[in-house]
């Protein structure tokens, strides 16, 4: 089986984020990530890692207001001074908790903007992060989300996450950028998860996953888990598999796929 991480920013949200962490290791996570882990410090954070014996994988750069429904950060013409003080504090995060990866989110293409400048802004604001994260050895990941949830979304599918990687990717990059390949958000899109993660394991940093249409727990859509999950292994992907998915029930009686053979 992959190795799994617990999304503490969608799974057991019942008690607040501090709390979660204990929850996640009773239910036999080794691992966590944290979309936005910026409500609690650093010190409160490595004590619960501490006392629980996990490891934080994963976090985003702070998105400003995409999650409110406005359009973030990385890929917004004159937002780069908010994005690149978003990037110190995930850098100071990631760095003081060691973080091996940290994810970008490209935002969404603003009403009054044409896409191409953002394209460009996107590109450029990536370029910074990436430099300073490779600084403390930290790789950096970019995630496509689907246009369904999020429409205007500025990387929506695997092509353009492709193009996003050979644009940046140049032979002067210490550590490359690399896809967050999220398989809810591919399967929104109509990709195949099969040939998209088979082609293009090498270039693939983290995976996450949850059912689709209705983004619960596996076994609760129509994407095959159980398949899916022996296909990673036999790709021999050494990375995580994080647990992104808005559990259908209290999360500790979502958990079977953990125990799949």
């Amino acid at each position: 089986m992959p190795h799994f991480s617990a999304n503490l920013s969608m799974l057991y949200t019942e008690v607040p984020l501090k709390e979660r962490f204990a929850l996640a290791r009773q239910s036999g996570f080794d691992a966590v990530e944290i979309q936005f882990p910026y409500e609690l410090t650093t010190d409160e954070i490595q004590a619960e890692l501490t006392q629980h014996q996990l490891k934080l994988v994963l976090i985003n750069v702070p998105a400003g207001d995409l999650m409110q429904g406005g359009d973030g950060l990385a890929g917004i013409p004159g937002r780069e001074q908010t994005f690149r003080q978003a990037v110190f504090e995930a850098s100071h995060y990631a760095r003081t908790l060691h973080v091996p990866r940290v994810n970008i989110l490209a935002g969404r293409q603003p009403l009054d903007s044409d896409l191409l400048p953002c394209l460009h802004v996107l590109a450029a604001n990536t370029r910074f992060a990436m430099d300073v994260f490779a600084g403390s050895g930290i790789s950096t990941v970019m995630e496509a989300i689907n246009g369904v949830d999020m429409p205007h979304f500025l990387i929506q599918n695997i092509v353009q996450m492709q193009e996003m990687l050979e644009a940046i990717n140049t032979p002067s990059v210490v550590i490359p950028l690399k896809m967050q390949f999220d398989c809810y958000h591919m399967a929104m899109m109509g990709e195949n998860l099969d040939s998209g993660l088979t082609d293009n394991i090498q270039q693939i940093g983290h995976i996450q996953f949850a059912d689709c249409p209705h983004r619960h727990e596996p076994s609760t859509g129509n994407i095959d888990y159980a398949h899916l999950f022996k296909l990673i292994d036999s790709l021999g992907y050494q990375g995580y598999c994080g647990a992104e998915y808005r559990p259908s029930k209290q999360t500790s009686e979502t958990l079977d796929w953990m125990h799949w053979t």
